[in-house]
C-alpha cells in the first residue's frame, strides 16, 4: 500500500489490545495485501508499554505511529488497573483525516477486500451512519476460543444484512460527518456502546453486515491475564455507564450483575446454536467462558457499586 494524499477516502485506526508485535505485524500485512485498495491511511496510537512496535515503521512507512504522550499505561499493560484502548482509539479519531474512519485492532486480521468493502457498503448505504462487519475466530486453542465467544460471538457469520443496535469496534467504519455530530461522545474517550448509543439517539442508523470480515488471532493469551481482563473490561463498562446515574439505579444494576455469569453464557449458546456452526467446538470453550463471564460480571458489580471505571 503506498503513501496516501492529505485526503485519504479511508483512514484505518488499528487499536492496540494484546500489544504484541507480531500481532500488529499481522494486522499490518493484511492491511498492506488488500485488493483493489481505495486510498488509505493507517494509523497505530501506542502507549509507551507498547513502544516496541515502533520497530515495524521501517517496513510500514505509510503507517503513522502516534504516541499518546503522558499516558502512563504501564499499570494497565500488566492488568492492574483500567486499560487505555479507548483512550488510544480516541487519539486516532482526532487524528484521522479520512472521509470514512474505519477501527480494528492489533490482533484482528482483515479479509482481502476489507478495506474496499468498508468503502462500497457504507457508499451503497448513504443513510447509514455506521457499518459493523463479522468477526471469526482465527485460533485454535481453548483460551483464544473462549475469549472470542465472550467477546464476539454475536459477531459469528452468519449474519443478517440490515439495521443493528450493536456492532464491534474490532470491525467497523464510520461517516466521519456522523462522528463529528456526536463528538461529545468520544472527545476524551471512545467507548463503543457510548458512541453508538449516541448515533442511535441521534436519529442515525447502523448496520450490521456479512460481507466484512476480521479474524482474531491473538498470540500468548493464557487464563489468568483472560480473566483479569475479563474483571477489569466489565468494571470499566459498568463504571462509565453509571457516571450519571442516581444511587437506587447503581444498586438495581449491581443486583442484576449477579446473575449475568447465567444470562451472558445463555446468550451466547443461544446464538451458537442458531447459526448452527462449530457447535462441538463452542461445547468444549464452555467451562472457561463460564469462568471469564464470572470475571466480568465481578467487575460490573463493582463498578456500578463504586462508580469507578478504574482500579482492580
Amino acid at each position: 500500500m503506498s503513501n496516501v494524499d492529505t485526503n485519504p477516502e479511508l483512514t484505518v485506526v488499528v487499536a492496540l489490545i494484546s500489544g504484541h508485535v507480531e500481532d500488529l505485524e499481522r494486522n499490518l500485512d493484511a492491511l498492506h495485501r488488500q485488493q483493489n485498495p481505495p486510498s488509505v491511511e493507517i494509523m497505530v496510537p501506542f502507549d509507551p508499554p507498547c513502544i516496541a512496535v515502533t520497530a515495524l515503521a521501517d517496513r510500514y512507512p505509510d503507517v503513522q505511529f502516534i504516541l499518546a504522550e503522558g499516558l502512563d499505561t504501564a499499570r494497565a499493560r500488566e492488568g492492574h488497573s483500567r486499560e487505555h484502548h479507548d483512550t488510544l482509539r480516541t487519539i486516532g479519531l482526532r487524528a484521522a483525516r479520512g472521509r470514512i474512519v474505519a477501527l480494528t485492532e492489533d490482533h484482528a486480521v482483515a479479509s482481502e477486500t476489507w478495506c474496499r468493502d468498508m468503502v462500497t457498503l457504507l457508499d451503497e448505504h448513504p443513510d447509514v451512519a455506521a457499518i459493523g462487519g463479522a468477526v471469526e475466530c482465527g485460533s485454535d486453542r481453548l483460551i483464544n476460543r473462549a475469549v472470542y465467544y465472550c467477546d464476539f460471538g454475536r459477531y459469528q457469520n452468519p449474519l443478517s444484512e440490515g439495521e443493528a443496535q450493536y456492532v464491534s469496534d474490532s470491525n467497523v467504519a464510520y461517516r466521519r460527518e456522523a462522528l463529528e455530530a456526536i463528538h461529545d461522545s468520544w472527545k476524551s474517550d471512545y467507548h463503543e456502546t457510548v458512541v453508538h448509543g449516541a448515533l442511535l439517539e441521534s436519529g442515525r442508523e447502523i448496520w450490521l453486515t456479512p460481507r466484512s470480515t476480521v479474524w482474531q488471532v491473538r498470540s500468548g493469551l493464557s487464563f489468568p491475564p483472560a480473566m483479569r481482563e475479563r474483571y477489569v473490561w466489565g468494571r470499566s463498562f459498568a463504571g462509565t455507564r453509571v457516571q450519571h446515574e442516581t444511587a437506587a439505579k447503581r444498586l438495581l444494576y449491581a443486583g442484576f450483575s449477579m446473575v449475568l455469569p447465567l444470562l451472558l453464557t445463555i446468550r451466547i449458546a443461544r446464538g451458537v446454536l442458531s447459526k448452527r456452526r462449530e457447535v462441538l467446538r463452542f461445547a468444549s470453550s464452555l467451562p472457561l467462558i463460564v469462568l471469564l463471564q464470572g470475571s466480568w460480571s465481578l467487575g460490573e458489580f463493582v463498578g456500578y457499586l463504586t462508580k469507578n471505571p478504574e482500579g482492580l
